[in-house]
């Protein structure tokens, strides 16, 4: 059967125009997506790292000092562990409980001046139960008498591995003004901990452990949540908020997690989880979310002061960690 001439042309024009519709689709730019922030956007900070090169894949005020709370006590770790490198310590070593790691506030194990405490359990009492006793104890033994003296080594190894924005006053996280780090150090922190010492880092996983017979509980809820994360430590104190450091490490894909500033737990580990799934979507390098902090309205524009929310520039990355 045959068109008049015209009706062909018109079909011809016609399915021209649908095509180019569906090439219009398939090549505009993604709707803006919106990442909820449970947190105030002067406490706020987070940051996404590629473990296995570096790469930062999503950031927000990660260079802005912040405090770390309990966060601290990953570093009071990293000493203990070189500590047993070394041979200075094994881990039978009993470390005494001087008065002044006793009186320290909760969270901790509750010690009575004289006690000790072998290596082995400071080490999980500080990553399980984040005992404040136990980590003061622990920077007095390795400093030397001095819990003072040991922030100031904490502050120079800091320094050595590249976290400029830090600076250490005690060895527990308890609160001090000048006691400040960021997201991103705590990023390159996390990121040594697993690179220098992969012997130990087992004990970032675990969620309880027996001390003198009874079973102490950790705080780290993100273990066994989502499939894949192995650590590694949370923080609070009233001035930081709820602060996390999370390591995922499954299916070929290994992330650092870290955020800073939330009103709760809870909300901490929604957002912790959002921004792993986000990190291992296809469209990561492409969407540009808006953050919605914490009160503002969905409707809102972005606030004032702030520099644009989302994604680091594409060649971002943390510098490479320093042999040791």
């Amino acid at each position: 059967m045959s068109y008049p001439r015209p009706l062909l042309l018109l079909q011809k024009l016609i399915a021209v125009f649908a095509l180019l519709v569906v090439v219009g689709c398939t090549t505009a730019a993604p709707p803006e997506s919106v990442l909820a922030v449970p947190a105030q956007p002067q406490k706020y900070a987070a940051i996404v790292v590629d473990a296995s090169t570096g790469k930062t894949l999503f950031e927000v005020n990660s260079t802005a000092q912040r405090y770390p709370a309990s966060l601290t006590k990953m570093m009071t770790l990293y000493m203990l562990f070189e500590a047993l490198e070394s041979g200075r310590v094994t881990k039978e070593t009993q470390i005494p409980v001087s008065d002044h790691a006793a009186s320290q506030p909760p969270t901790k194990l509750r010690f009575r001046r004289g006690e000790t405490i072998d290596v082995d359990s400071a080490i999980r009492a500080m990553v399980v139960k984040s005992a404040n006793d136990v980590a003061v104890a622990v920077g007095e033994y390795l400093g030397g008498g001095s819990e003072e003296q040991f922030a100031a080594m904490m502050t120079a190894k800091a320094h050595q591995l590249g976290m400029v924005s830090t600076s250490f006053r005690n060895a527990c996280g308890l609160p001090d003004g000048g006691q400040v780090t960021s997201a991103r150090d705590m990023a390159v922190l996390g990121m040594a901990l697993e690179h220098r010492f992969p012997q130990h880092f087992h004990y970032f996983s675990e969620s309880d452990f027996m001390f003198r017979g009874r079973l102490v509980r950790g705080h780290n809820d993100m273990l066994g949540r989502v499939r894949g994360v192995d650590g590694i430590k949370t923080g609070y104190i009233r001035a930081s908020g709820y602060n996390i450091v999370t390591s995922y490490n499954a299916d070929g894909r290994h992330l650092i997690v870290v955020v800073m500033g939330a009103q709760s737990a809870r909300q901490r580990n929604d957002h912790v989880e959002a921004l792993i799934q986000r990190s291992l979507g296809p469209m990561t390098a492409d969407a540009q979310p808006r953050l919605m902090y914490a009160g503002q309205e969905p409707a809102g524009s972005a606030l004032p002061g702030l520099p644009p929310p989302g994604l680091a520039a594409p060649d971002s990355s943390l510098p490479g960690l320093p042999a040791q």
